[in-house]
């Protein structure tokens, strides 16, 4: 069942989705205690619609990545089209450095460890909510990192293309959404299939997984 926990009258309203509930209740016990945050909770992306249609925007919403109906850039992208372009981040337990370049080309305000202290939390949210992007530093160089051990042999259209493909969109809407001619996007797919050494999309995709490219 979906709860409600309110730190104030005025401030900044923070809607916070995670399946766990315990979670839910220690930053509720926190953020009772800060007066320019109310926050409200639910525990499934459907939940959460529901609070969003019946108070309308939130300064910032928190998405768990692993919660029922949630399914990766898709779901963030929905969620901030509903929240009226209003900052959506994600809340994680193991954030790696493919989910947060996914959720960073998605549009999220910021990936939140679970492992982050409540004061950070706090801190976090109002960064967001200030329409800032937050991306704890470690979590940075580690994505660094991983980047910097492959060199892609992909160009950067191509990369472009695989994200699409990646995303299980057709040759048609991937060149309406990067303005590219089809027969363009075909040429893309050839190509991106013969650098990985594989024979369709659907390998290219898992390969290209495989190497962190997506």
């Amino acid at each position: 069942m979906e709860t409600d926990e309110t730190s104030g009258a005025a401030g900044l309203s923070v809607l916070i989705a995670d399946d766990h509930t315990l979670i839910l209740e220690i930053i509720g016990l926190v953020l009772e205690n800060t007066p320019d945050i109310t926050l409200t909770t639910a525990i499934s992306v459907d939940g959460a619609i529901e609070k969003m249609r019946a108070h309308g925007p939130f300064d910032l919403i928190l998405l768990d990545l692993d919660m029922p109906g949630m399914n990766g850039g898709e779901t963030l992208r929905q969620i901030s089209g509903l929240n009226a372009g209003r900052p959506v981040g994600i809340i994680t337990g193991g954030p790696t450095p493919r989910v947060i370049e996914e959720m960073s080309r998605n549009g999220a305000a910021g990936v939140v460890p679970k492992t982050t202290s409540m004061k950070s939390l706090t801190n976090a949210i109002r960064f967001m909510a200030a329409g800032e992007r937050y991306f704890p530093l470690e979590l940075m160089q580690e994505q660094k990192a991983a980047q910097n051990a492959f060199v892609s042999p992909l160009s950067e259209r191509e990369v472009s293309v695989l994200h699409e493909l990646a995303d299980g969109k057709p040759n048609r809407e991937i060149g309406e959404n990067l303005k590219l001619a089809e027969a363009t996007v075909k040429m893309h797919v050839k190509s991106i299939c013969r650098k990985l050494g594989v024979s369709n999309r659907t390998q290219a995709v898992i390969a290209a997984r495989n190497l962190k490219l997506v």
